[in-house]
Order: C-alpha cells, then structure tokens, then sequence
C-alpha cells in the first residue's frame, strides 16, 4: 500500500473522500513512509501516507495488518506527535491544524461488524462534541457491503488486480506486480521494510537488554549501556522508553 500511495495524489484523495465522506476533499500534497522526528529523545513513528488538503488539515492513513498495531494508544500517540510536528515557536494553539488519524486495519477490531468506527472527544457534561480538531477512525478492513467502502475495502484485500473495482487501484497493482521497473520498485520496498524491521528487533533487545541489567545490578539507564557498550549517538533512541 506504501507503493501504491507513493506520489499518487488522486489515488489518495480519492480514498479519503470515501473513508472521510467528503466528497469535495482535495488533496494538496502526500508523503508517504513520513518520518517524525521533532522531539529529541522522543519515540518516532513512521506515516504510511501523511497528507494535506487544501484547508491545511492533516491526514495519516495506516494500514494494519495486526490488530495490536492500531491500538488506542498509538492513535494517541499518533495525534500527539503530528500536532508538535504542526506548531512552531510563537504560534497560537488555535493555529493547529485539524488532524484525521485513520486506522485500516485488517479485520474488525472492535467486533460490530460496521464499516466505520469514528473516535470523538464528548464534554462528559453537556454531551457535546469537544470539537478540538482531533479525529480518529478506525476503517473494518474486513466490511464487505455493497457501496463504496465495501468495494474500497474488497479492493485493499484482492491480489488479482482483473478482480478490482476501483480501476486506479487495479492498474497500479497491476503495475507493481506486473511491470519489470515496478517489480523491482516493490521489491526495493520489501527489503526495505524486512531491514527496517530488523532494526527494530535490534532496538527492542537492547533495550529489554538494558533494563534486566538495571534490574539485576541496581543500574542506571547510562551505567547499563556502558556495560552492554551502546554507542553514544544511539542511546537516545533508548533514554525516553526507560523512564
């Protein structure tokens, strides 16, 4: 899907107008693999497609295989770190800039069987929308009904592009499984991806690593990266994630 969305503007827009049911949403830029990365120390997260529309409002599309990685938290998390990615020193807070964190995952999370499940803030007290510009969405990947998101999410999960009803989505499927250039592009994605996520096991253990050392020998978080001989310039991927 990272491929597919790459520098595809229309393909993007197109699928949020379903997803957001907008169907006047326009699109003004897309970055896909978006790396955050502003606050030093802190943990950063990786957009699948990170877009903007015309009203400046910020959109990242996931796509989720395993249920465990949309979990709540991480849309928290998500919403979190795009709005300190959205704000500069001086600004006013009403300058931030709406923010949709949209979860397609594979299967029903949440086990209703609906096609959308939309997150809102409520004031507990008046029952009104807190309307603060934070949007999460939770899409049923598995939700086959017959409109426009069933055949959307019937698309997302068919391998055999002939199948498709969206015929954007058909014919660059059709060109990362069927054209030589776009065959190697997707296979420069996957090893990508399969090193990506070798460094994140490497990172895990290590830092797993760190804290039985400071478990076992009454360390400090410095002290036990000097024992497992961490360099310098890599500990502060670790420092945050051990408070």
């Amino acid at each position: 899907m990272r491929c597919i969305f790459k520098d595809n503007i229309p393909l993007v827009q197109h699928v949020l107008q379903i997803i957001i049911r907008k169907p006047d949403l326009r699109i003004t830029s897309i970055v896909t693999q978006a790396d955050m990365k502003r606050l030093a120390g802190a943990r950063s997260i990786c957009l699948d497609a990170y877009g903007t529309d015309a009203a400046g409002k910020k959109y990242d599309l996931e796509i989720q295989r395993a249920s465990k990685g949309a979990g709540v938290h991480r849309a928290r998390y998500h919403v979190g770190v795009i709005d300190v990615e959205n704000l500069d020193a001086g600004q006013q807070f009403e300058e931030l800039p709406d923010v949709y964190v949209i979860f397609i995952t594979e299967h029903d999370i949440f086990g209703e069987g609906k096609a959308f499940y939309p997150i809102e803030r409520v004031n507990m007290v008046t029952g009104k929308l807190f309307d603060d510009g934070e949007h999460i969405l939770y899409v049923n990947g598995d939700y086959r009904g017959d409109d426009e998101i069933g055949r959307l999410m019937h698309d997302f999960a068919c391998a055999n592009p002939d199948e498709m009803y969206n015929k954007d989505i058909a014919d660059v499927t059709r060109y990362y499984k069927e054209v030589q250039e776009g065959v190697n592009v997707m296979c420069q994605a996957m090893d990508n991806i399969r090193e990506q996520g070798r460094q994140q096991g490497i990172e895990q253990a290590r830092l797993e690593a760190v804290k039985r050392i400071m478990e076992s020998l009454a360390l400090t978080p410095e002290q036990a990266m000097d024992v497992l001989k961490i360099p310098e310039e890599e500990r502060k991927t670790y420092y945050s994630r051990l408070k």
